[in-house]
């Protein structure tokens, strides 16, 4: 009698196991899941590997830490120039180069200027005022170039305006324009805006320059 009953099982697990064979696990219906394991789900690692659940906080206190600084810091890396990268393309798509027109500021020396603000006028047209913070004023001052405008323009003549405010020799309120007229072409045109020390008049003063 325990033999039959044994051959019995026998038969039954080897139809099982026919049943759920990859042949036939497509047509097989799913079980239903037992009533525990739904608030209890077991984690996907666990299922197809035993063991790897309980191996893994092991081996990530196992890991350097150095290591996964350095993927993060790669990471961050990555994600930096794809940014740049994502700019580059933007500017090229807004402002092709047969239109673009940049104006850019730049400081030699400063010493008789504290400039507060730039104001930039394109054909009669306010396109751009910024108000300077004291550090960025010392980034011109080491020799930094600050964009303040880009844009489009068609091919010909223009005129643009430029402003300048801030404090003068003896801590006095200043204020000083300057105008230049160019012509644009296809090609882009770059317009530096620079403020310049003269100390023969002891005074500041203000050039533009046209990069071709």
């Amino acid at each position: 009698m325990i033999n039959r009953t044994r051959a019995a099982l026998v038969a039954l697990a080897l139809v099982a196991v026919a049943a759920f064979s990859p042949a036939h696990a497509a047509d097989a219906p799913l079980a239903p899941a037992p009533a525990a394991s739904a608030a209890a789900p077991v984690p996907l690692l666990a299922a197809s590997a035993p063991g790897a659940a309980a191996s893994a906080p092991d081996a990530a206190a196992s890991a350097p830490a150095g290591s996964l600084d350095e993927r993060i810091q790669a990471a961050k890396a990555d994600v930096i120039a794809l940014n740049r990268d994502l700019l580059v393309l933007e500017e090229e798509l807004l402002f092709p180069a047969n239109t673009q027109v940049a104006v850019f500021v730049s400081m030699d020396v400063g010493e008789l200027f504290a400039l507060d603000s730039v104001q930039i006028r394109l054909d009669d047209k306010l396109v751009s005022t910024y108000l300077y913070t004291p550090l960025e004023v010392q980034a011109l001052h080491r020799g930094g170039v600050q964009r303040v405008y880009l844009g489009n323009l068609k091919a010909g003549s223009h005129e643009i305006v430029a402003f300048f405010t801030g404090k003068g020799p003896h801590d006095r309120d200043y204020k000083r324009g300057t105008t230049i007229k160019f012509d644009k072409t296809t090609e882009p045109k770059y317009i530096e805006l620079q403020i310049k020390d003269v100390q023969q008049k002891l005074q500041p003063e203000f050039n533009v320059k046209i990069w071709q």
